[in-house]
């Protein structure tokens, strides 16, 4: 079940908060508990008997290194909790991917294991490990109470697409969270935005890659086409869900880290990072950059921190070479600018966004390829080496086709509305008449994307490799 689906905006979600809002607080993550395991087992009940015994594991190890903090156990009980996270982690998710790496490389016939990847197993699986590492830590008390560990790890709201919630976010939450009437507004408001983006925009950006793949006439602005379509259907559908997520959380009373702030705006790679899946990002910083040493070491050794932990983000985000190629592309702009490209680029916004935008467009074309040879292929024919025309009929068809929604991505990636909306606020009689007309905005907006489910259009599920 995904958030842009009709079972889950008109079945599941209404008779979730119907029961939520119905019962007393004290039951309250009893109910998300329930609805959160249902929503995992409506697609996938054998996989989350697997999801419930990672829930155990972090409950018993946060226990368990808190009751031997400042013993050699304690250390030990968190050692053996993560390995056992990332080996089961790398089991589902990694095991065929370094099966195959391996009978590539010495020419044997590949073994392939019949393992099926659980959904969100990446998300809940750094969640355990971040909440085991916090208690060892001590900056945070262990949980004491499994019904309310398991609703923060299994939070339906979050499970699948992120943003990565630390225990440290919602630790308070968990036994108290106000929820107002101006919360609930914020939280719908919230989640038909991101339902807009993911369905009105995403969706039909991936259509259009869709025809790409699928037809013979390439041309040099097809490519170009296609790889612009790439870079704004991954922000959209990324962001809507987060929107959709951080939303939900609202409504159930949560307050959610923000997972993006406008990265196309950015003006390097640094910047970008800085704004781009903001709780992976940090995640990472904490849990593994950090305990490398950081900066605060040699410079060579600091490179080797920055290459590890970006070839990690690359394969967090799937099992394939194509995503480690995407996290050290990354990771070799991110060094660049370190030791010598972000003074030259402050000189001028314009020249720096540019080259910012150039990467980022190259990269989600690494990202979203299925191997490196096509990667390259794509790469090849945007910067004219395909020996391709540079534009047919069949181009500029779609080029007109979509030049709109093209148009609409373009604005809504950056901050324009949002701080037209935040300066017409500040006058009262504007911000009344931008009130009325942002409610008829929503409700229509409910209403077109009610209709694009029903019709059955392109609703595919990016993230379900993660």
């Amino acid at each position: 079940m995904i958030f842009s689906s009709i079972p889950f905006m008109y079945y599941f979600l209404p008779i979730v908060l119907l029961l939520y809002f119905i019962v007393p607080k004290k039951l309250r993550n009893l109910v998300l508990l329930l609805a959160s395991l249902f929503f995992y087992a409506w697609g996938e009940l054998r996989l989350s008997v697997l999801m419930v015994a990672t829930i155990t594991l972090g409950y018993v190890s946060g226990l368990l290194v808190e009751k031997t903090a400042g013993k050699w156990l304690s250390k030990f009980f968190l050692i053996l909790s993560t390995v056992i996270s990332l080996g089961v982690l790398g089991y589902f998710k990694y095991a065929n991917f370094f099966l195959e790496s391996i009978s590539s490389l010495t020419g044997t016939e590949a073994i392939v294991l019949k393992v099926s990847l659980p959904i969100g197993i990446s998300f809940y699986t750094f969640q355990v490990i971040s909440y085991v590492i916090d208690v060892y830590r001590g900056h945070v008390k262990a949980q004491r109470n499994f019904i309310d560990m398991a609703a923060y790890i299994a939070m339906f709201p979050q499970l699948i697409a992120g943003p990565i919630v630390r225990y440290s976010d919602i630790e308070g939450q968990l036994k108290d969270r106000p929820i107002t009437s101006e919360k609930l507004a914020l939280g719908a408001r919230r989640f038909v935005v991101g339902l807009g983006k993911k369905v009105l925009i995403a969706n039909t950006l991936g259509a259009l890659i869709k025809e790409f793949n699928a037809t013979d006439e390439k041309t040099v602005l097809f490519y170009w086409l296609y790889a612009i379509a790439c870079t704004l259907q991954i922000y959209f559908d990324f962001s809507g869900y987060s929107d959709m997520a951080i939303g939900l959380g609202k409504i159930l009373g949560f307050d959610f880290p923000e997972n993006f702030n406008y990265p196309y705006v950015s003006t390097s790679i640094t910047e970008f990072w800085r704004r781009w899946h903001m709780s992976l990002g940090t995640w990472f910083r904490d849990y593994v950059y950090i305990p490398m040493g950081g900066n605060r070491v040699k410079k060579l050794r600091w490179f080797f921190n920055i290459l590890v932990v970006w070839a990690l983000t690359g394969l967090w985000h799937g099992a394939a070479w194509n995503f480690v190629a995407w996290g050290l592309f990354m990771a070799f702009f991110l060094i660049l600018e370190k030791l010598f490209l972000l003074k030259p680029l402050q000189k001028s916004k314009v020249l720096s966004h540019f080259y910012t935008m150039i990467l980022v467009i190259i990269s989600f074309v690494i990202f979203d390829s299925a191997t490196m040879g096509q990667a390259f292929e794509v790469l090849k024919s945007m910067f004219g080496f395909g020996g391709l025309s540079f534009a047919n009929s069949e181009t500029l068809y779609f080029l007109r086709s979509y030049a709109i929604i093209f148009i609409v991505g373009i604005i809504f990636s950056m901050p324009f509305v949002r701080n037209f909306f935040a300066k017409a606020e500040k006058k009262e009689k504007a911000g009344k008449v931008l009130a009325v007309l942002e409610t008829i905005f929503l409700a229509f907006m409910i209403l077109l994307v009610t209709a694009y489910l029903i019709d059955g259009s392109f609703n595919p599920f990016l993230y379900f490799r993660f």
